[in-house]
C-alpha cells in the first residue's frame, strides 16, 4: 500500500488520516491493477472541510470583482500547466481514451477563463419602485450575492471539466466550494486543488472530501452547506436532494437521450455524427446517443450507414491517440451493459451489430426494433449502445421521444426549417440540437433537464446565477 499514491482531503491543503482510517482501493480499468487508495471521509473529514470552507468564504466577502477575476485568471493559468497529470489520471483511472482525456484537459483553462471574462457582466438592477403610490419617494436596487458553502458532487465520466464547470462559477460569485467527486475522480480533483493553491488562491475556497455515497450525503446535509450541486444518476440526485434538506439544489442528472432522424435529413451526415455521440467516451456520458428514432422511409438506408460508421471508430489501448473507444469505468459498468443488451434481444430486439467484449473494453453495440418494454428504452445505459427505432413520421417519432421520463439533451436532423422548429416546441427536453447529435455541447448555453433529467442550469453565465441570489436594498428617500 506504501507504493500506491494515497488520496487524502484537501482542506486548505493535504490532510492527514486519522488512526484506523478507512481505505477503498480504485481500480483502473486497464488492467484490473490497483491504481490508488482512497480514504473514506467521515463525518469529522467533512465537518472539518465545511466548516473551513465557510471561514474562508466570510473572510473574502469583501473581494472586490477585480481580485475574483484575477484569481480565475491565474488558476487557469495552473490549471495550463498540469495538463499532462491530469490526462495521465483520465486514461489510467478511467480509462479515458488519450486524445479524449486531451480534450478535456485543455478545456479546464477555458472554461475559468469564460467566467473570468463574464464575471462582470452579472449585473443588478435599478427598480421602479414609484409603478404604486405607495413607493413613491423610494428608491430600489438589486445586487447578486453568493450563498456561502456550495457542496458539488461530481461523476467519474468528466472529472475535470465536470468538476470545474461547478467550482470556477461557485468561486467567481464569492462562495467557497467543498467537492466530493466520484471515486474514480478523485485524484484529478486534488491535482485541481493543488494547482489552484500555487495560482494563489485563498486557502479554504476550494475543498476535496473523498469517499462515496455516505460522505456526499454527509456533505450536502451540512448545517453549513447552503447550496448543493450534483451532476450524477437520477436516483443518486433524488437520495442526495432527501439529504439535503429545504437548501438551493441544482441536478443535471440521467438521460435516455432521442436523435431524430427525418426522412429529408443527410443520412450520411447524421449516421456519422450520431455514432461519435453514441459510442466515443464509451458512451459514458448522460447526452450520449442512446435511442436513435428514424422516420421508416429513411430507416434501412439509415441502418446500414450507421451500421458503416459504428465500424470505422477504433477500439482499444486508451493509451493511443488513434483510439476512439476505450475500456469502460470498470468490468461491472461493461457486464451491466452487456445485461441490458441481452434483455432487448430477450424481449424480441435485433442484435444488428454485436459488440466485441475484451476485459472493460466493449465495443460499439447496435440494437433494432426493441420492445417498449426493453430495458434500453426506459433506462440510461451509459454504455456504448444505441437502439434504433423505426416510426411512420415526426409525429410518431416525437411521441416515441417523449415516452421517456428523462430530457436532459436530444437531437434532430432535418433539412426542413418547419420540422425544427416543430421539433423545438414539443421535444421535452432542457436543450436541443438540430443537424448535430445530442453529446454536443458548449459551455455558452444554458445546459440543464426536465423530469427526471433534473432541474436548474450550467454554463458558464447560468452557472453564476444558480449560484448566487438576488438581494434587494430598498431606500426612502
Amino acid at each position: 500500500m506504501n507504493d500506491i499514491p494515497r488520496l487524502m482531503p484537501w482542506i486548505g491543503g493535504p490532510a492527514s488520516a486519522a488512526s484506523g482510517a478507512a481505505f477503498s482501493p480504485l481500480i483502473s480499468p486497464i488492467d484490473d491493477g490497483v491504481a490508488s487508495h482512497m480514504i473514506e471521509s467521515d463525518a469529522g473529514i467533512v465537518d472539518a472541510a465545511v466548516k473551513h470552507a465557510h471561514q474562508a468564504y466570510v473572510a473574502n466577502l469583501d473581494a472586490t470583482t477585480g481580485k475574483r477575476v484575477e484569481w480565475l485568471h491565474a488558476a487557469a493559468d495552473a490549471m495550463d500547466k498540469i495538463e499532462v497529470e491530469l490526462v495521465r489520471s483520465l486514461i489510467r483511472v478511467i480509462g479515458k481514451p488519450r486524445r479524449a482525456s486531451t480534450f478535456e484537459a485543455k478545456r479546464a483553462g477555458t472554461f475559468i477563463r469564460a467566467c473570468a471574462a463574464q464575471l462582470p457582466h452579472l449585473m443588478g438592477q435599478v427598480l421602479p419602485l414609484d409603478v404604486a403610490a405607495t413607493g413613491a419617494g423610494r428608491f430600489g436596487f438589486t445586487v447578486r450575492i453568493p450563498y456561502g458553502v456550495v457542496a458539488a458532487i461530481t461523476p467519474f465520466n468528466g472529472p475535470v471539466n465536470l468538476l470545474i464547470q461547478k467550482v470556477a462559477p461557485a468561486i467567481a460569485v464569492g462562495n467557497a466550494v467543498v467537492v466530493k467527486p466520484s471515486p474514480p475522480g478523485t485524484e484529478v480533483a486534488l491535482l485541481m486543488a493543488e494547482a489552484m493553491k500555487k495560482s494563489g488562491l485563498p486557502d479554504g475556497l476550494f475543498n476535496v472530501v473523498p469517499g462515496g455515497r455516505d460522505t456526499a450525503k454527509l456533505l450536502v446535509a451540512h448545517p453549513l452547506v447552503a447550496a448543493v450541486t450534483v451532476t450524477g444518476s437520477t436516483a443518486a440526485g433524488n437520495e442526495l436532494a432527501r439529504a439535503a434538506g429545504a437548501k438551493k439544489f441544482v441536478g443535471e442528472l440521467g438521460s435516455n437521450a432521442a436523435n431524430i432522424v427525418c426522412a429529408d435529413a443527410d443520412l450520411a451526415d447524421a449516421a456519422t455524427r450520431i455514432a461519435g455521440a453514441a459510442f466515443e467516451a464509451s458512451g459514458q456520458q448522460c447526452i450520449s446517443a442512446q435511442r436513435v428514432i428514424v422516420e421508416q422511409p429513411a430507416y434501412v438506408r439509415f441502418l446500414d450507414q450507421f451500421v458503416a460508421a459504428a465500424k470505422k471508430l477504433k477500439v482499444g489501448d486508451p493509451d493511443d491517440a488513434a483510439i476512439d473507444v476505450g475500456p469502460m469505468v470498470s468490468n461491472a459498468a461493461a457486464d451491466r451493459v452487456e445485461a441490458m443488451i441481452a434483455d432487448a434481444v430477450a424481449k424480441g430486439a435485433k442484435l444488428v451489430l454485436k459488440p466485441e467484449r475484451r476485459g472493460a473494453i466493449l465495443g460499439p453495440a447496435i440494437v433494432a426494433e426493441a420492445s417498449p418494454a426493453a430495458r434500453l428504452m426506459r433506462e440510461e445505459a451509459f454504455g456504448p449502445v444505441v437502439v434504433v427505432q423505426p416510426v411512420a413520421d415526426l409525429d410518431a417519432a416525437l411521441a416515441l421521444a417523449n415516452s421517456s421520463e428523462f430530457g436532459l439533451q436530444g437531437a434532430c436532423f432535418t433539412k426542413s426549417l418547419d420540422t425544427a422548429f416543430k421539433v423545438s416546441r414539443k421535444l421535452h427536453v432542457g436543450s436541443l440540437w438540430i443537424n448535430d447529435a445530442s453529446r454536443f455541447r458548449l459551455d455558452t448555453y444554458p445546459f440543464g433537464g426536465v423530469g427526471s433529467s433534473g432541474f436548474g442550469r450550467e454554463g458558464v453565465r447560468y452557472t453564476m446565477e444558480e449560484l448566487s441570489q438576488w438581494k434587494f436594498t430598498g431606500i426612502r428617500l
